[in-house]
């Protein structure tokens, strides 16, 4: 399953949330367990300049298959969505997990991570979720570069946390989302306000569930084409201000990275009334590329 560390490291490279190679969001997976120390995959991360990099490893759990650690080119995470979608994927096309296993667990930084396996989409069970605080409406308008009076009335903006802090901040229409960019003395003003590092989603309700972008300049992305890890505080921060159906087996979908040019979509299913028994998030996966990496002596 697992191999020693060899002189060379082979990985593969998947678009994440879409069925489209070249769309969604691009993941690389070392798949042949190797033991490295922390700083290399976080050069390696660098190196690659993706979004995230994870690196398979042997599980340390009982109850999981393998191990996930995630790295952006700035630090490594206790849980991302897309790379969870993405490693899940590489585990099972490179027999780390049985092909026809449809639910099995990857251990994270945030513990075991359930994924579930539906025909060709992936489902990850968003881990607990934290409401971490409001934020200032007028602040939150200077830091997506729009004025106070595009943001969604009577919706006030919060931070919520499922292992990764994200300020959600819903506004009126998709031009608004696209037109929006990120301040950096003003993110860097609210930051301090709120006490941690964050990342900034923005989105607006649609028929179909969200469009929505995000931006984590903290952590090396400037924008990310699809966020897992924020697309279930999504479905909650909408619940609970009655901007999606609260009822069980509700799905909606968010498209994110459209207006970047890798249009990626994240399904949502809400499980229980209102999410009690949890909120699945699911995409697809297309591979693109088989590469070896060979690192020095």
């Amino acid at each position: 399953m697992f191999d020693c560390m060899p002189r060379t490291l082979r990985y593969r490279v998947v678009d994440v949330f879409t069925e489209v190679p070249l769309e969604g969001n691009p993941l690389a997976v070392f798949y042949e367990g190797v033991q490295l120390e922390a700083p290399l995959m976080q050069r390696i991360a660098r190196e690659l300049n993706l979004s995230e990099t994870a690196f398979l490893l042997p599980a340390t759990r009982s109850d999981c298959a393998a191990r996930a650690r995630i790295f952006t080119p700035a630090r490594e995470l206790r849980f991302a969505g897309h790379p969870t979608i993405g490693s899940a994927y590489v585990a099972r096309q490179n027999g780390i997990v049985s092909p026809d296993a449809g639910r099995f667990a990857l251990e994270e930084g945030v513990g075991p991570v359930s994924i579930r396996v539906e025909e060709q989409r992936l489902w990850l069970a968003t881990p607990p979720i934290e409401r971490v605080g409001e934020c200032d409406r007028a602040a939150c308008a200077r830091v997506l570069d729009v004025r106070e009076w595009d943001l969604l009335p009577e919706i006030p903006p919060h931070v919520y946390s499922a292992g990764n802090p994200h300020l959600f901040v819903a506004v009126t229409d998709r031009e608004t989302v696209d037109r929006a960019s990120l301040d950096t003395a003003a993110f860097a003003a609210l930051e301090e306000a709120v006490g941690e590092s964050i990342a900034v989603f923005v989105f607006t309700p649609t028929k179909e569930g969200a469009y929505s972008r995000m931006f984590a300049p903290e952590l090396g992305v400037v924008e990310d084409p699809a966020t897992g890890s924020a697309t279930g505080p999504l479905a909650l921060y909408m619940m609970e201000h009655g901007l999606c159906s609260t009822s069980d087996g509700t799905t909606f979908v968010s498209e994110q990275g459209t207006k970047m040019g890798r249009r990626s979509l994240l399904y949502v299913h809400i499980r229980g009334e209102r999410g009690r028994d949890g909120i699945e998030v699911g995409g697809s996966v297309a591979p693109i590329i088989d590469a070896v990496m060979t690192l020095p002596d």
